[in-house]
């Protein structure tokens, strides 16, 4: 692997141009590339992050022996498992965006395929890079709180995103907000497995929209040391709430507890047209000379684990639990039943 490397990136929506801009500020980057279907922002993207050359068919960039690495940001959510297996199957180190595949078959289809060629391969579960949350994993990991007994996770986003998504993927909350916080607890609790999942349910708001997906789907996890783990997750807060996705923790222990405040309330900007809060999005944002929020830290993290043959923080392997579990939700959500894992291929 050269000292500096190529990286590419397919797809430069909002989290794909967060992702360009912060490949062209890293160091060890010497060349970015950009593959994108709609013209007009790919010139602007491209313009924006000094790229070497962008295009509207990945594949151009697949074949160059000079691009090392892919960061796949891509949607509808369909895409992300074929553009993967492409990039892998080029010999591409990838950074693939949330959910890895649809199906467990093609999520193991990917796994193998980088086993096989000894690639990097990571998911983006970005809040893993969020400060607060990796002070419960220490916490965890140091027995700061003694055993693990139980968490809560509670995750609200504004209702024009909850449709914007609902309407593009056709996944549920579970998958595309939910995921980020299984993948979180799961984490805190990685030598453990998790055995059974019940989830349930409603459907109000969005139906009444015209679009048929969940308002919220909340979901128990239990693994098989005994912890009991409670995410839940809707998109449903009304259009008069800041645009803003606010969380909050609670982990509990035998010897302690900590109670996370994610609601990003710390910054709130009064405005004649009403109450805004900056700073608030899951990814985060440039402010001026420094980036707010995990994004920046995660994407750095990739390309440094390519350049110095590191080890990705987040696994192929550690992703396709997640969303085992994810998927289990849904079907019990559906049933009306506790689902045991493993679950069986379809």
């Amino acid at each position: 692997m050269p000292d500096r490397i190529g990286v590419a990136v397919i797809g430069t929506g909002w989290i794909g141009e967060i992702r360009a801009h912060n490949c062209a500020r890293h160091p060890l980057v010497e060349n970015l590339y950009l593959a994108e279907i709609d013209t007009a922002k790919a010139e602007k993207v491209a313009a924006d992050t000094g790229a070497r050359l962008w295009t509207t068919d990945y594949r151009e960039l697949l074949q160059r022996d000079d691009v090392h690495a892919v960061i796949v940001s891509t949607t509808p959510e369909s895409t992300h498992y074929p553009i993967a297996r492409d990039a892998l199957l080029a010999g591409k180190h990838v950074l693939l965006e949330k959910p890895m595949a649809l199906t467990l078959r093609e999520a193991d289809e990917l796994v193998e395929i980088a086993r096989s060629n000894r690639l990097k391969f990571t998911i983006g579960y970005t809040q893993r890079f969020n400060p607060k949350y990796a002070f419960v994993k220490e916490c965890i990991v140091s027995g700061r709180i003694g055993r693990p007994v139980t968490a809560l996770v509670s995750r609200s986003a504004p209702l024009g995103l909850g449709q914007k998504l609902a309407t593009r993927s056709g996944l549920t909350p579970t998958q595309m907000e939910a995921t980020h916080d299984l993948d979180f607890v799961l984490w805190c609790l990685e030598d453990a497995r998790p055995v059974r999942v019940y989830a349930q349910s409603a459907y109000k708001v969005m139906r009444g929209m015209g679009v048929n997906a969940p308002d919220c789907v909340w979901t128990i996890v239990t693994m098989d040391d005994g912890t009991v783990l409670t995410v839940g997750a809707n998109w449903i807060l009304p259009p008069t709430h800041p645009r803003a996705i606010i969380a909050t923790i609670e982990f509990w222990g035998t010897e302690g507890s900590l109670i996370i405040d994610d609601t990003h309330r710390e910054v709130l900007f009064y405005r004649p047209d009403g109450l805004s809060i900056p700073m608030s999005t899951m990814p985060g944002e440039q402010i001026m000379h420094v980036y707010q929020g995990p994004m920046q830290a995660e994407t750095w993290h990739f390309i440094d684990c390519v350049v110095h043959d590191r080890p990705v923080l987040v696994t192929p392997e550690h992703a396709r639990r997640v969303m085992e579990v994810t998927l289990a939700a849904d079907l019990s959500a559906e049933i009306g039943k506790p689902v045991d894992l493993p679950l069986e291929y379809a």
